[in-house]
């Protein structure tokens, strides 16, 4: 009933190690299909040369097992919340990819210091707060979305715009329309952290890059009148 999308699940899954984001099975992506309200994960644990489509579980947005003999990832609670409270995506990938997991430890949202960062969001990569003891004791995957998109409401983020998100401690998500977007927001979110740290590295009293320098290179790619590649 589901082969088309547990098939989408397990190719782009499959990315990950070829991308470089992820070791052993540190790492997750999943597919949605909102016509049926459903989303396809990689089950928990299992290593990535081992992966087939038949072991893809598909989970509904209430985060309950629709189909699928495996235990699905740990992480689709989080997945689940960010589905239900981000309405446009249509993909997310979580990763352990080593910078932009430094800086989550660090707690330190990724500073926009020049124009690859501002070619693909406007602002810094935000990073959530630690999250509080009492949330961890409660239901710590489904806390972990909701620390999400509530670091996205406090700081008057739109999910659409800023398709990527440090955790606090944890590590990075990314989303777009589809998990191909997803993934190659992973990627990139990767590189943007090492650029970063080397512009540190270089100049540890770096500043952002200007405001109007950033908002050429955003609306050109971006904007209503946007001029980059191809119609």
């Amino acid at each position: 009933m589901y082969e088309q999308l547990k098939q989408e699940c397990l190719e782009a899954n499959l990315q990950l190690p070829k991308l470089g984001l992820v070791l052993y099975t540190f790492g997750n992506v999943s597919c949605a299909d909102r016509a049926r309200g459903v989303f396809a994960i990689k089950p928990s644990g299992v290593e990535y040369d081992r992966l087939t489509a038949e072991m893809i579980v598909i989970v509904d947005f209430a985060g309950r097992v629709v189909e699928g003999k495996m235990r699905p990832s740990s992480d689709t609670p989080t997945h689940a919340v960010l589905y239900r409270e981000f309405d446009s995506i249509g993909g997310i990938v979580h990763t352990h990819s080593p910078y932009a997991t430094a800086w989550a430890q660090a707690r330190r949202a990724i500073p926009l210091y020049g124009t690859t960062h501002a070619d693909h969001l406007p602002c810094a990569v935000p990073c959530t707060e630690w999250m509080a003891d009492d949330r961890i004791r409660n239901d710590y995957e489904t806390e972990t979305g909701l620390q999400i998109t509530d670091c996205f409401r406090s700081g008057q983020l739109n999910p659409r715009e800023v398709e990527m998100v440090l955790v606090g401690g944890h590590g990075p998500f990314t989303w777009g329309k589809d998990a191909a977007k997803a993934l190659y927001n992973a990627r990139i979110l990767e590189e943007l952290a090492r650029m970063a740290l080397l512009t540190e590295s270089v100049n540890p009293d770096a500043m952002p890059l200007k405001q109007s320098i950033i908002d050429k290179h955003y609306n050109r790619k971006h904007g209503a009148n946007a001029y980059y590649g191809q119609n």
